[in-house]
């Protein structure tokens, strides 16, 4: 397994990381079964990077994982194995409904005591605030992380979904190991602004959503993702004359992975990861026919050639909808 170092001061992982979202019911039905499997996987494939949140599935994701990592294997134990990231803070309504982020000091460590219990372990390797907490300063939220840093609950602190600003202030306290923030050949805004500051700071980023929640994985078609529950039942991007504008990218990408041997998933993953050692994409995926798709991605070779011709099929831009409903869109501080 390649590997890639998270910042200047972070760990160094896996250079495929995996996203366990949606083995909690975001994008619809998962098997419990396969997810564990799928897990599993992952760490035998050498993918080190877990990531979750404590929202998913209101602690479900949380307590998938922690049942995978109980298996043990020949040698050593599976939580020795994984680099996990939470996210946290997401305040959502017994109905699913998403209600606020709450980034208060004493919330931020209660949150961390509820996902130690969850997971099962002793530490995390990585924590981060879901979304910027418009009502706290971002200093008192990394300032109470860094408290639980000192106290050994926590290895590194990242961010997620935060604008330039921010991540200047937060790395002030404390250093950021790595923002993880939506990356794709269709949700490309950050690279303006925020990348620059990235490397200007040394801060790694873990991209996710880089198959666009499967709408450019090749894969995907008007009659999947509907369901009640599903994220892309109300995503802009999935509704009316986007939908249909998007799968015609999805489509001219096609023909340039076709042309390579592999399929849309794969270039459109590597495509992410050749923007720079310092990315390392997670892939979301919920069964092991995908996750072996996945990790195909890091056999696949982009020449310059191949980067000019992605780039004419799927600019900069092209996408139709933005990533998230309105009212989301405007608590992202990334887009700000």
């Amino acid at each position: 397994m390649q590997q890639r170092k998270l910042g200047n001061t972070g760990p160094t992982v896996s250079a495929l990381g995996l996203g366990a979202m949606g083995m909690s019911g975001m994008y619809g039905p998962s098997d419990r079964a396969e997810s564990l499997a799928t897990i599993d996987a992952a760490l035998e494939a050498g993918i080190t990077l877990i990531d979750t949140g404590d929202f998913y599935g209101m602690g479900h994701n949380e307590m998938l994982i922690g049942e995978a990592l109980k298996a043990q294997p020949l040698k050593g134990s599976k939580r020795d194995q994984a680099i996990l990231s939470v996210k946290f803070g997401a305040q959502r309504d017994p109905a699913g409904g998403w209600i606020g982020f709450d980034g208060r000091p004493a919330a931020v460590k209660t949150s961390l005591a509820y996902t130690l219990q969850r997971l099962g372990v002793d530490h995390i390797d990585i924590y981060r605030p879901a979304r910027l907490d418009p009502f706290v300063p971002i200093e008192d939220t990394v300032g109470a992380i860094a408290e639980m840093v000192q106290a050994g609950y926590v290895r590194h602190i990242g961010l997620s979904e935060v604008g330039a600003a921010t991540i200047r202030k937060a790395h002030a306290v404390h250093p950021i190991v790595d923002l993880q923030i939506e990356y794709s050949l269709i949700s490309r805004s950050l690279e303006d602004r925020i990348l620059p500051v990235l490397r200007e700071l040394g801060i790694g980023m873990t991209a996710y959503g880089v198959l666009s929640r499967g709408l450019i994985s090749g894969h995907w078609n008007r009659e999947l993702g509907q369901a009640p529950g599903d994220f892309r039942s109300h995503s802009p991007r999935f509704q009316g004359d986007n939908v249909d504008r998007n799968l015609a990218l999805v489509e001219a990408l096609r023909t340039i992975a076709a042309a390579k041997g592999v399929s849309v998933a794969q270039i459109a993953i590597a495509w992410v990861a050749a923007q720079g050692d310092d990315i390392v994409p997670l892939v979301g995926a919920r069964t092991r026919a995908r996750l072996a798709e996945s990790l195909g991605s890091l056999d696949v070779i982009l020449s310059a050639d191949d980067l000019a011709a992605i780039e004419h099929a799927v600019p900069k831009d092209a996408a139709a909808g933005t990533r998230y409903a309105e009212a989301q869109m405007a608590h992202l501080d990334s887009e700000h």
